[in-house]
């Protein structure tokens, strides 16, 4: 095996390892590693929105952008860089968030969910691919949102600052106000009260944004290269993400087949399909899957963090305007939601095309 490719399953194998171990240690089920739903989560804790059962600090996002920060200084990969139509990246990342939370996960909980038996992680994976496709054929026709600059040094660390200051919160868990609460808030009940041990989660977190950084890991681009290049490196990742939680979710006994009642997910089979349609295209645009993007932005990209900060306004909007579906199902307002999503998305490709 090339040494690339040996770089890639390693990189996924340690993904896969850490969202079964995870899970095992209290994580909610068939999500080991969300970034959707873990920066939904974080949003809530800091108060964006009241959805009471998913409000937690999440270590795991944490850790993925310090261990690519780490990463990228040890290999003098670290580039404060950005300028690139940052506002129109930060509509995006909130467009792409509601899109994974119609379909409840991102690109790599769709992987894990599919990995633990769940078929609608199945007909969303068409979906996702659905979206890259379109998303490929603005490429071809010159989508480009401009080139970006270099960027002081200061800029580039911004987003790994704001982490370490959420994983002090964390730790500290202050409450300024004894009734009302806050101004962090913990969920009592529901996926927010289901963790693994902070220390742990850090852990696994730093290993997986170092192991991402080195491998440029990205279910997008994946995707995206073997339609445009027909080059398989990416892709071959999350094969090996897939493997691993097969591997682990029958070895646990948690792996159940089928589309109904699985864990933390609801069975409207177009709304899956749409959600993730509206993720891939809308990762293609930004250049880069959601995990991508906190690597990115702790590798000292600007324009990938202001796509974070976007996903984490978009969970706050996503709840606080009924937007996220539930086990139950997606209500209009999430639907009408991911229709004016892929007409953005559509409109933004066809904006930024080079004469």
């Amino acid at each position: 095996m090339k040494k690339g490719n040996l770089l890639i399953w390693l990189a996924g194998i340690v993904v896969g390892v850490c969202a079964v171990v995870l899970v095992t240690l209290g994580n909610p089920p068939n999500m080991g590693f969300c970034i959707a739903c873990f920066e939904r989560d974080i949003a809530g804790a800091i108060g964006l929105h009241r959805a009471g059962v998913v409000q937690y600090i999440r270590p795991e996002i944490i850790g993925i952008v310090l261990g690519a920060l780490m990463a990228a200084i040890a290999t003098r990969e670290f580039r404060p860089e950005g300028g690139s139509s940052p506002a129109t990246r930060f509509v995006l990342g909130m467009f792409v968030m509601i899109g994974a939370l119609v379909f409840l996960g991102c690109p790599l909980r769709m992987v894990l969910r599919f990995g633990g038996g769940d078929l609608n992680a199945l007909v969303a994976l068409l979906g996702f691919i659905a979206g890259i496709v379109v998303g490929v054929l603005f490429l071809k026709g010159g989508f480009n949102m401009g080139r970006t600059q270099k960027q002081r040094q200061v800029d580039g660390w911004v987003l790994s600052a704001v982490m370490v200051g959420l994983l002090l919160l964390l730790l500290a868990r202050p409450v300024f106000n004894a009734e009302a609460g806050g101004p962090i808030f913990f969920s009592p009940e529901g996926p927010g009260a289901m963790y693994a041990f902070w220390g742990i989660s850090l852990i696994a977190g730093l290993l997986v944004g170092i192991f991402a950084q080195r491998a440029r890991l990205c279910l997008a681009g994946g995707i995206r290269d073997l339609i445009l290049i027909r080059d398989s490196y990416l892709v071959q990742g999350f094969i090996a993400i897939f493997l691993v939680v097969l591997i682990g979710t029958l070895v646990t006994g948690t792996f159940k087949l089928g589309f109904a009642e699985q864990p933390i997910a609801h069975t409207e089979h177009l709304w899956n399909f749409l959600g993730m349609s509206l993720v891939g295209l809308g990762s293609v645009l930004l250049g880069g899957c959601p995990l991508r993007q906190l690597v990115l932005a702790g590798s000292g990209n600007t324009d990938s963090a202001m796509a974070v900060l976007g996903m984490i306004v978009g969970a706050a909007v996503s709840h606080n305007f009924m937007l996220a579906a539930s086990p139950k199902g997606v209500l209009v307002y999430g639907k009408i939601a991911v229709i004016l999503g892929l007409a953005l998305a559509c409109a933004v490709g066809l904006i930024n095309r080079e004469a």
